[in-house]
Formats: structure tokens, C-alpha cells, sequence
């Protein structure tokens, strides 16, 4: 066999060696879960928060909060991030508690208290189950959904199956099948990624107004993300710029507090077109 002939057969057995490995060790790259012991006590200053255990029908037990007002407008469902847990994503609830909502937050299975086998179907089933018990006790015109980074595609996937009051999307990706592919864009990732999550795809099923924040300077999922997936449900869809704003820091922007108080009072009133400059026709020749 000439020498170019044993050169492709090696080339060729690494990239299946790769392949598998990716396979096997995705789960490490996309989730960065902090473990808490059974008795964690959480507490946030100047919140009321109650403590709850779901359990799945496969025996998963997913582990929630519910951050209370007391003259509560509805309800928020916040989706969080790939990394950390409860613990520290707790912090952001204050954000909507100020303006008179009820959040709940949960850890997903291996973050925090939360356990069971993890997959993309297992986790959508979870977010579903829990959204479900909100609607037992909550009208859906009062269920707000909010999905940051990695939770923005769950929070999509559900607002296309249900008929929540808005969808609100923090730092959302095109799908994940586009961001890893960035970074392993010679790897068949189409079919090795467990966790395609691809938002787009829901995107267009959501029926709710839907309002996407993103960050100008965000280098983990660039804002052209966000700018691709306005465009697909064009009527409902409208998008926030943090001028300025990173992956990790939008909160940390004043600009950030003022879109989200827009956006939680939101009133979707139709606009009279006959009244404005719709479809006006402009020309430069001379009558």
C-alpha cells in the first residue's frame, strides 16, 4: 500500500476516535453543573421563597423555587443557563418580583438537588410538566416565559406548544447545532450533537409576542443570533439591543432594567394603520 494510503487510513481512524469521544463527552462541554447537598438551605435577601420537589414518571426528581409577591400580576417561568445552580441564579428573580411577578426557577436534572438521567427529550418533558402545574393554578394570559443562553431554547419550545402571555428570550442561540459549530465545524455535528435545540425551528410555531435581548458585544453567542432569528416571526417578534452588553453582564446594565420594565408591561394595542404613513408612496416625479 503506497505511503499516501496509510496516511488517510490513520487520518481516518483519529476522526472516529474523536467522534465517539465527542459523542460520550458532550454533556462535559455544555453543562457545568454545581451539586447541592439535600439539606441546602437557600435564602435571598428580602424575597419570600418556597421550596418544591417534582417527580417525573421516570423517577427523576426536579427541584424548583417559587420567589412570591403579595399582590401578584402573574407568573414568571425562568429558564436559566448552562452552569451554576439555583444557588446562584436565584439572585435574578428580583428582577421580576419588583414589578409585581411571581417567578418560579428550577434546577435541571444534575444541576443543584435536581436528579435523573439527562437528554434533550427528558428535559423538554421536565420544563412541560412544570409549566403544566403552573397553568393548574394560573391562567396562561398570566405566565410570562424567560429563557437565557441555553434555557432560551427550552423557553421557545414551550411557548410553541402552549399560549403563555410572552416569550421572552435572553441571549438566545440560532440553535446549538450553530454554536458548537463554530468551534468543531470539520465534525458531523449533526450527527453527534445530543442537543441540537434548534430555536428557529420552534420559533415560528409561537403565537405570543415574543421579545429577544441581546447583547451588542456577546462573544460566546454573537448578536447576530438574535438579529437571524427576529426575522422569523417577523409580526410578533420584536428585538432589544444592550448596546454594549456581554453573554454574563446584561444585567449590569441599566439599559437592560429599563427594556425589561418596558417589556413586563407590555400592552400588545393594535395600531390603527389608517391613521399613520403605512404603505405611503413616495416618488421624485414631478406631477
Amino acid at each position: 500500500m503506497p505511503y499516501w494510503g496509510h496516511f488517510l487510513i490513520w487520518i481516518t481512524a483519529v476522526y472516529i476516535v474523536i467522534s465517539v469521544l465527542l459523542y460520550y463527552v458532550q454533556d462535559y462541554f455544555l453543562f457545568k453543573p454545581e451539586k447541592l447537598p439535600a439539606d441546602f438551605i437557600f435564602h435571598y435577601e428580602n424575597q419570600e421563597v418556597e421550596e418544591y420537589h417534582l417527580e417525573t414518571k421516570d423517577g427523576a426528581v426536579i427541584n424548583g423555587l417559587h420567589f412570591k409577591t403579595k399582590h401578584t400580576k402573574g407568573v414568571v417561568l425562568y429558564l436559566k443557563g448552562n452552569s451554576k445552580s439555583m444557588k446562584g441564579w436565584g439572585k435574578f428573580a428580583v428582577d421580576f418580583t419588583r414589578h409585581s411577578y411571581d417567578v418560579i426557577m428550577v434546577d435541571y436534572r444534575g444541576f443543584g438537588k435536581s436528579i435523573g438521567k439527562r437528554t434533550q427529550e427528558n428535559l423538554k418533558n421536565d420544563l412541560q410538566y412544570v409549566y403544566n402545574k403552573i397553568r393548574e393554578r394560573v391562567p396562561e394570559k398570566y405566565i410570562i416565559l424567560y429563557g437565557r443562553s441555553l434555557g432560551s431554547g427550552f423557553a421557545t419550545k414551550l411557548a410553541s406548544m402552549n399560549h403563555p402571555k410572552m416569550l421572552i428570550l435572553d441571549a438566545p442561540y440560532y440553535s446549538l447545532l450553530k454554536v458548537t459549530g463554530r468551534y468543531m465545524a470539520f465534525m458531523p455535528l449533526s450527527i453527534l450533537l445530543k442537543y441540537p435545540m434548534p430555536t428557529y425551528k420552534w420559533l415560528q410555531y409561537v403565537t405570543c409576542p415574543i421579545h429577544i435581548i441581546h447583547g451588542t458585544n456577546d462573544t460566546l453567542i454573537p448578536f447576530k443570533s438574535s438579529v437571524k432569528l427576529s426575522r422569523i416571526n417577523l409580526s410578533r417578534t420584536r428585538l432589544w439591543p444592550v448596546i454594549g452588553g456581554g453573554h454574563k453582564n446584561l444585567n449590569n446594565f441599566e439599559s437592560y432594567h429599563t427594556m425589561l420594565q418596558q417589556i413586563i408591561n407590555f400592552e400588545n394595542e393594535k395600531i390603527d394603520l389608517s391613521t399613520t404613513s403605512y404603505k405611503v408612496k413616495h416618488t421624485s416625479k414631478k406631477s
